[in-house]
């Protein structure tokens, strides 16, 4: 690990590093925002850890997220996964901030259900301009959940203890999902834009030939002209035209193929080469996972 990367790997590591008590728990904590401390001497530093972030605060409180930076607002949650950078910008002393922020290690939900499922809840892998904006009565019910995780680590901890916090954390993240598709219908306006945006992007990146020099079209090209992150554009995408991001570039795709087969008699790995493909065994896949047929088949039919 780089000398100017610091790597929280526990949460008792966690809670000394930011002037903070012993935990009460070893795999979770809800660490109120007013008590936390850093000094100068980390500012300019990255943070990485080992743990699931949720965080709601009234400003940045000196932390820059991945790539961007956020001025917090009353309201706003912000998620990050496991071994995401964030960057210490300046000092900061107890009460400086308010709001709290919930880490739980992966060890705590490891054999549960939420360990199967945590992989649906994109949110943890958008950028931190991506945050969720809760209503103030969301806001209440994030709140809520927020006491009861706390309330439950604060007992003494029994055979019953990682179940019930699983639940709660599950719970907090199916409202939180909940609130997201929430917050995609009330800008649906704009997201309608941003979708026929897409498809004119879409549409020029073969007119203009990116294809032959950038491969066939990705997910991450799209989003990035975009400002977004892949999961959000995706996610969102999906709200809006019922169909993922993927789903619609590989239907584009089968439809410049169709053309290509119909009209030339080029073989069929020139074919899938001038629409980007590196490999012709690829293509042949693609099509045939879309039509039913392979492309040589379509050609005979056609």
């Amino acid at each position: 690990m780089a000398t100017n990367i610091i790597e929280f790997k526990t949460i008792s590591q966690l809670h000394q590093q930011l002037g903070l008590a012993e935990p009460k728990h070893p795999l979770i904590t809800v660490i109120d925002a007013a008590e936390m401390e850093i000094s100068d001497q980390y500012v300019g530093l990255q943070m990485m850890s080992d743990f699931y972030m949720i965080s709601m605060k009234d400003k940045s409180c000196g932390l820059e997220y991945g790539r961007n930076s956020f001025d917090f607002a009353e309201g706003v949650l912000v998620f990050s996964a496991p071994k995401q950078l964030s960057t210490i910008t300046n000092t900061i002393n107890k009460g400086d901030v308010s709001g709290w922020m919930l880490f739980f290690h992966p060890d705590l939900i490891r054999g549960s259900h939420l360990q199967e499922n945590i992989k649906d809840f994109n949110f943890f892998n958008y950028e931190v301009f991506e945050a969720l904006h809760l209503s103030s009565d969301e806001e209440k019910i994030v709140n809520h959940c927020i006491r009861d995780i706390k309330n439950e680590y604060e007992q003494r901890i029994d055979n019953h203890s990682r179940r019930v916090l699983v639940s709660f954390i599950d719970l907090l993240l199916s409202h939180s999902l909940r609130f997201y598709e929430r917050q995609f219908n009330t800008r649906s306006t704009q997201n309608q834009d941003l979708v026929q945006q897409f498809q004119s992007d879409l549409e020029a990146y073969f007119k203009e030939e990116k294809h032959l020099d950038l491969g066939a079209p990705s997910i991450a090209y799209f989003a990035e002209k975009a400002a977004l992150s892949q999961h959000y554009f995706s996610d969102l995408l999906k709200k809006e035209s019922g169909r993922a991001a993927k789903d619609h570039i590989n239907d584009f795709i089968i439809e410049k193929a169709k053309d290509q087969l119909r009209n030339t008699r080029n073989p069929i790995s020139t074919v899938a080469y001038e629409l980007g493909f590196n490999y012709p065994h690829y293509f042949t896949r693609l099509f045939k996972s879309k039509t039913g047929q392979t492309p040589l088949e379509f050609r005979n039919l056609n």
